[in-house]
């Protein structure tokens, strides 16, 4: 075998001795506060059942989609699902991608082009910052939440020659490693004033806010002011994929010009069945009040076990608990995990130095004898 190259070993050596080398997990039996299945929808036996029964009746029995869906991938299933999904979000058109990070890279890589500006928030998911690195448009962070900051940044960006120059403004719903959430009616109103471009990511907001789980967006009344909006199925729904919302002309032109749609292989049909299996429960299922009642108890609990001060604020799924230092935080996320619970530690470089935490992801299924433990537990040695 060749030699591994010194440069490489160095990047993982320098990691390893930060505390931050991260490491592939294992199945565990511990109670979850760790993973996205909001909902348990990963392995709800009703979606299982259904999407099974799917693929018998509607006689398909191919294993993969056997090429891109611009070659030989799109399978009837496609137009079905989308469908579905244009009708449950409110939208124009959907586009199905196989990931999140495919739809925010394909997305951000070909919609800004040279001359265009993206104003994005400092904490932004990884996969949309990656696909504004491959974008041909400059673009520029505004303050975490910041009004007035991203006021000024477009103020600036109209100060340069503007002829045909397009500014799109990016957020996310609800924020992956805070769980805050910004006000989306004042981004959206300013966007508006400003003939912005608004985009979306409602990752962790789908299956939690809105009416059956469509989202802070529907929620709120926004889904004319908002040019595109990016769901993802791998959390709340417990699947795999995710869409574009926006309209006809955006659809036709990420067929055409969005790389990791155009040239990636699509989604076999058990895939889109079961996405479509996920919808169809949301509309009926009891989960997402409990969920919201798991989230209500959580906040409440932090109040009195004195330890409000340490966490983020939020009301949604995700809480996050700011312990300063790889080690520190790796040493409580242990503790827990001893005792029987799985809390993930989120490390630098993932968050900036000094904001290491706890991230607790609540679900349905936890009790609030779970709730109330981990959270006693932890206050006993933080």
């Amino acid at each position: 075998m060749q030699s591994f190259p010194k440069k490489l070993q160095k990047k993982l050596t320098d990691r390893e001795q930060s505390s931050a080398l991260r490491k592939l997990g294992r199945t565990n039996n511990l109670v979850d506060f760790q993973s996205n299945d909001y909902l348990g929808f990963a392995s709800c036996k009703t979606i299982f059942d259904t999407s099974h029964k799917a693929l018998e009746v509607k006689g398909s029995f191919q294993n993969g989609a056997t090429g891109s869906r611009l070659l030989s991938g799109n399978h009837q299933l496609y137009t079905e699902t989308e469908t579905i999904l244009t009708e449950f979000h409110n939208a124009e058109s959907a586009l199905i991608f196989n990931s999140g990070y495919d739809a925010n890279i394909g997305f951000f890589s070909s919609v800004p082009q040279r001359g265009d500006i993206i104003l994005y928030d400092e904490l932004i998911h990884a996969s949309i910052r990656d696909g504004i690195t491959m974008s041909n448009a400059k673009s520029y962070k505004f303050l975490h939440n910041d009004l007035a900051d991203l006021s000024r940044h477009i103020e600036r960006s109209r100060n340069v020659d503007a002829v045909n120059q397009e500014v799109y403004i990016v957020t996310e719903s609800v924020f992956s490693m805070d769980g805050d959430i910004p006000d989306l009616i004042a981004f959206a109103k300013l966007c508006k004033e400003n003939k912005c471009h608004f985009i979306v990511d409602e990752a962790h907001a789908t299956g939690v806010f809105g009416t059956k789980g469509t989202g802070l967006i529907q929620e709120l009344g926004l889904e004319d002011s908002v040019f595109a909006r990016i769901h993802t199925f791998g959390k709340a729904l417990g699947c795999h994929g995710s869409v574009i919302l926006g309209s006809s002309e955006l659809k036709s032109y990420l067929v055409n010009f969005a790389r990791s749609f155009i040239y990636t292989t699509g989604l076999p049909p058990h895939s889109l069945v079961v996405i479509e299996a996920a919808y169809e429960e949301l509309r009926t299922t009891i989960e997402i009040e409990r969920l919201r009642s798991n989230i209500r108890f959580f906040n409440q609990k932090l109040e009195s076990t004195n330890l409000k001060s340490l966490f983020i604020k939020s009301n949604s799924s995700i809480h996050c608990c700011v312990i300063s230092g790889n080690e520190k935080v790796k040493a409580v996320a242990l503790h827990l995990q001893e005792n029987g619970f799985n809390v993930k530690p989120i490390l630098s470089p993932t968050v900036s130095e000094g904001k290491e935490r706890l991230r607790f992801c609540l679900h349905s299924y936890n009790t609030k004898e779970e709730i109330a433990e981990v959270l006693e537990l932890l206050a006993t040695f933080v």
